[in-house]
Order: structure tokens, then sequence, then C-alpha cells
């Protein structure tokens, strides 16, 4: 599936848990979820590639230029999450 870069929502990780499924630190997709947003949730795709409800104080939302966002929608995910 191909993302456009305009609609990308991105977040950096400032607290987790579990830190095999999201690390402080690493920048995160943030997938569209209405009714997450209303319990103080965000859906992210994970290290593993998978999308899950997480805390929102564990995110900060980015604000980045449009030539970031297209640089990082052409960037393969890493994949940090094999145990």
């Amino acid at each position: 599936m191909r993302v456009k870069a305009t609609s990308l929502k991105l977040a950096v990780c400032v607290q987790s848990d579990d830190p095999d499924l999201i690390t402080p630190r690493m920048i995160y997709q943030i997938l569209p979820d209405e009714s997450a947003g209303k319990s103080d949730y965000v859906r992210v795709v994970d290290n593993e590639g998978e999308d899950y409800l997480y805390p929102a104080k564990y995110f900060i939302l980015l604000d980045l230029p449009s030539e970031v966002q297209r640089a990082l929608v052409k960037t393969p995910q890493p994949h940090t999450g094999a145990r």
C-alpha cells in the first residue's frame, strides 16, 4: 500500500513498557483511529510491522517538512522486532 507523504503522521516514542515492540527515541507511523484518540491512545505501526494501540503519552507527534516525510516513505522500515 502506498502512503502519501501529506497524509503520513509520524511520532517519536518517548516511553515504552516493551522496548521490543516500541523503542524510545525511534520514529513510528501513526494510523488514523478516531475511537483510539477518544481514549487517549494512538494506533502505531510497531517494530514488528503490526499496528496496535499504545498510550498517547508514549509518543510526541512530529511536524516534519514534506521533503523529510517523502524520504521516510521511501525508506524501508528496519526489522528491529526480532527476538
